[in-house]
C-alpha cells in the first residue's frame, strides 16, 4: 500500500505545484477554463490520464470552473500517487490555455 506523506512532505510539494493547495487529507486545485466545453475537454483528458495512472481524482464541474482533488483513499491520505496525478493535470491545463 501507498504511504502517506507527512504534513512537512505535502507542504513541500505543494510549493512546486501551480495553484494547488491542502494537506495530508488532501490536495485541491481549482481553474478557470475559457468556455464549459474547454472546461469539459480538460476533465475528458485528465480522464484518460487518470485511467492510464490507475488513479482517479474527485472532479468538481461549474459551468467552466473545475476543481480536483486528490488523495489516496484507500492509504487515507495525500501519497505520491496523488502528486504524480497532480502534476499531470498541470500539465493538460496549461496545455489548454
Amino acid at each position: 500500500m501507498a504511504e502517506v506523506l507527512t504534513a512537512e512532505a505535502v507542504r513541500n510539494e505543494l510549493g512546486g505545484l501551480a495553484g494547488w493547495s491542502g494537506d495530508p487529507a488532501g490536495i485541491t486545485r481549482t481553474v478557470e477554463l475559457a468556455s464549459f466545453p474547454d472546461a469539459i475537454a480538460v476533465v475528458d483528458r485528465v480522464a484518460a490520464t487518470a485511467e492510464e495512472l490507475d488513479h482517479h481524482p474527485d472532479i468538481d464541474i461549474r459551468w467552466r470552473t473545475v476543481t480536483f482533488r486528490c488523495v489516496t483513499h484507500s492509504a487515507g491520505g495525500v501519497t505520491e500517487r496523488d502528486l504524480r496525478l497532480a502534476r499531470r493535470i498541470d500539465e493538460i491545463v496549461e496545455g489548454a490555455r
